[in-house]
């Protein structure tokens, strides 16, 4: 079996184009529309798409909505502040987290968080905590003393801005540690358009966490390991999916987080239905099911998520597409541009 180096997933990026703020306007980014098949490049826009997707396909949207996951606490031991990223609760009270210099942070160690929260970590594994935070704290509680949980890669502290603009505009189902960053071109009025132009658009729900933050550390890109995320797919949208499989209609995904959620779904020619978790790892040599289209942004160099795109387009296209998009200064990442991969 061929060894696929994590390591050829990588590319060179001006620090220029990595985009610190979203557009001025919502739906204003340029579009890097990718023909799998033939390798050809077209720059357009976002405003664009009802003229790039057939009339009669399906679109499928993530309407999970970000939780203000990112909380300062004091540690008790030494005075220092800590950040912490809540990624998921396992129960009441109970919490898988990222920590700042994680290190440091070990098992029993002890943290006052605001409105004279406490918290103590019970479980330690990589760079990721299980802490315990009493009294418990709710969605509530993080929407007060919380932060929009911004990738490190945009270096400015978070801003009322952004708990706008870091959230799609039909997010729905909170419970994600990061946005679901290619839903967030769409605007109201793209989003009609699109449906005045006979494209129907569903929802399924991916909450955003642990595998997506993790890091690939390998060479070996099958050695690499996902975490579980949490995703769900309603009856109606199963069957409206089922139906366009059947009738070849082509199939966007808005986003690697719904090409997860839906591949991971896709059994026996069924999509199933319900609370579900995934850890499936899509990688080149994966065979697609259901998705014929991906929307995406642009993802970072040795990342799962550019793994998953090269896989769809092909490592080659995408690799020749990350230097037109360098070339023609794109936007790269969270609120940078967007590129659709396209079968024709």
């Amino acid at each position: 079996m061929r060894i696929i180096k994590t390591s050829d997933y990588s590319f060179n990026l001006p620090e220029e184009l990595i985009a610190q703020e979203p557009p001025l306007k919502r739906g204003d980014s340029r579009l890097l529309v990718l023909n799998k098949n033939t390798g050809k490049l077209t720059d357009s826009y976002v405003k664009e798409l009802h003229n790039i997707l057939k009339p009669g396909s399906l679109l499928v949207l993530n309407n999970t909505r970000v939780r203000k996951a990112r909380i300062f606490a004091e540690s008790v031991d030494t005075g220092g502040i800590v950040e912490f990223l809540l990624l998921n609760e396992l129960k009441e009270g109970l919490w898988e987290a990222i920590a700042s210099k994680s290190k440091k942070q070990r098992i029993g160690k002890k943290y006052i968080f605001p409105d004279n929260r406490t918290g103590i970590i019970e479980d330690s594994f990589d760079e990721f905590k299980i802490i315990r935070i009493t009294p418990e704290i709710d969605d509530n509680y993080l929407d007060i003393h919380g932060h929009i949980p911004l990738p490190p890669y945009i270096k400015r502290k978070d801003n009322p801005n952004d708990s706008a603009r870091y959230q799609t505009v039909y997010s729905k189902i909170i419970g994600s540690a990061a946005a679901p960053t290619a839903g967030l071109h769409f605007t109201d009025e793209i989003l009609n358009t699109l449906k005045n132009t006979g494209i129907e658009i569903v929802n399924i729900t991916l909450h955003v966490g642990l595998g997506t933050f993790t890091p690939i550390r390998t060479e070996n890109v099958r050695d690499h390991k996902m975490h579980k995320e949490k995703y769900h797919i309603s009856k109606s949208t199963a069957e409206i999916i089922e139906a366009a499989l059947k009738q070849n209609k082509e199939i966007t995904a808005v986003g690697t987080t719904v090409v997860r959620a839906i591949e991971s779904a896709y059994i026996n020619n069924k999509i199933k239905t319900g609370w579900k978790e995934t850890d499936i790892f899509i990688y080149p040599g994966y065979n697609f099911n259901v998705a014929t289209n991906m929307f995406t942004n642009f993802h970072t160099p040795k990342s799962s998520l550019i793994l998953m795109v090269s896989a769809f387009a092909g490592s080659d296209n995408i690799n020749n597409a990350y230097k037109h998009a360098v070339k023609k200064s794109y936007r790269f990442f969270s609120y940078g541009d967007a590129m659709i991969v396209k079968a024709n």
